[in-house]
């Protein structure tokens, strides 16, 4: 029987698409408080023109997509916790029932990234509530790779 060990802890990212930028800056304050300081952020980047305007009419513009690394580890076991936690915050910054930000949380590591969705679907595995993790990329043979599903944004 093999021995049970405590997790060892992964690097928080959350992917943003905001419109606005003072939604944006209201979102990242909470997030600091919650998670803390963030240390690396991607390029800022147009999701609408490069992959989807699917968000454009709930977000009241073009959106935009960053992706923010926390500095501050944490337990992936936490992670449906976390998004719960992201999902508050996006009802929280809401105007007339429309979403203003969307905040994708997951966890990288040496060997993978994972994302959380509240979405079902066969190659997603619950963790609770109604909470889901997918594996989106992983590290092999000296690189990272996607899967059939990986969003277009995150390969």
């Amino acid at each position: 029987m093999g021995a049970v060990f405590e997790f060892e802890r992964e690097k928080l990212i959350i992917g943003i698409i905001y419109h606005d930028k003072d939604v944006l800056d209201a979102a990242l304050s909470d997030l600091v408080e919650k998670f803390g300081e963030w240390d690396m952020v991607s390029e800022e980047f147009s999701f609408s023109e490069e992959y989807s305007s699917y968000y454009d009419g709930e977000l009241g513009g073009s959106g935009m997509r960053r992706i923010y690394s926390f500095q501050r580890t944490v337990d992936p076991a936490c992670q449906a916790e976390i998004k719960e936690f992201t999902n508050s915050l996006e009802a929280e910054l809401s105007v007339d029932g429309k979403r203003k930000i969307n905040l994708d949380p997951g966890f990288i590591s040496p060997g993978r990234l994972l994302l959380a969705t509240t979405k079902p679907t066969g190659f997603r595995i619950p963790l609770a509530r109604g909470i889901y993790t997918e594996l989106t990329l992983f590290y092999a043979r000296g690189g990272w790779h996607k899967l059939p599903w990986t969003y277009r944004d995150y390969q």
